[in-house]
């Protein structure tokens, strides 16, 4: 009994000696606020327990909002790193066939998406020697193509960027990768006066990778340096 006692003395100074610690404790005072209710009875309604609990409630949803706006940021930030590494690396080649390479490659590989491809409309044959030295990269199409594959055929505005699953006629710009490519996301290009439209398209192989709910700020951003870019190279 002497032993219990000093144990509860001991307990009391060390509450009685900060007192924050129990307040701060969710798990505690939730205890205390039990035991409490359970001394009370049935036939009594703490209206102050029912208004902590209902603060508590508050305050779990308003951490969890929080973490979602803290995780959201950190996702953006890491995704205009990863646009901003992406343009730098765009900008580097000296040829035309470089620029095309690079975007195939290093620069697919930078914003993490399987496959890129640019699309021109040209009334020039696609099957030209000079346009196969390209590579896999550059897609020749008729005029008229990409505002119908944007627009998948509907008549409806085309929209500067276009996120969602593949259709089943994306063949003609992915090859033989259609087989596999499953999401993409698509920007229309304006390649300057005079000239016909362009589009680039990154491809997935994730079916959610690119999905119309998500935002377009950066890829918008993204693809108008590339126009710019390619305003250049055409002139």
């Amino acid at each position: 009994m002497a032993e219990t006692a000093m144990i509860e003395e001991e307990m009391r100074d060390r509450i009685l000696a900060d007192p924050d610690a129990i307040l701060e404790d969710h798990d505690v005072m939730r205890a205390l606020i039990s035991a409490n209710e359970r001394l009370m009875g049935s036939n009594i309604v703490d209206l102050r327990g029912i208004a902590m609990e209902r603060l508590e409630q508050r305050l779990d949803r308003l951490e969890d909002t929080h973490r979602s706006v803290i995780a959201a940021a950190y996702e953006n930030l890491a995704g205009t790193n990863q646009v901003h590494r992406a343009i730098l690396r765009m900008l580097d080649p000296v040829t035309f066939e470089e620029f095309l390479v690079s975007l195939g490659g290093e620069v697919a590989d930078i914003l993490r998406v399987d496959c890129v491809r640019l699309v021109l409309e040209s009334v020039q044959n696609a099957d030209d020697p000079a346009l196969r030295r390209l590579g896999d990269v550059l897609c020749v199409a008729e005029p008229g193509f990409i505002d119908d594959y944007m627009t998948a055929g509907r008549n409806v505005p085309v929209r500067p960027v276009t996120l969602r699953q593949t259709l089943p006629s994306s063949d003609a710009i992915y090859g033989e990768a259609a087989a596999w490519v499953r999401s993409e996301a698509l920007m229309r290009l304006d390649l300057g006066e005079g000239r016909l439209p362009g589009m680039l398209v990154m491809g997935a192989e994730d079916p959610h990778h690119f999905k119309p709910a998500q935002g377009t700020d950066l890829l918008a951003f993204f693809a108008g340096t590339f126009e710019r870019t390619m305003r250049r190279w055409l002139s």
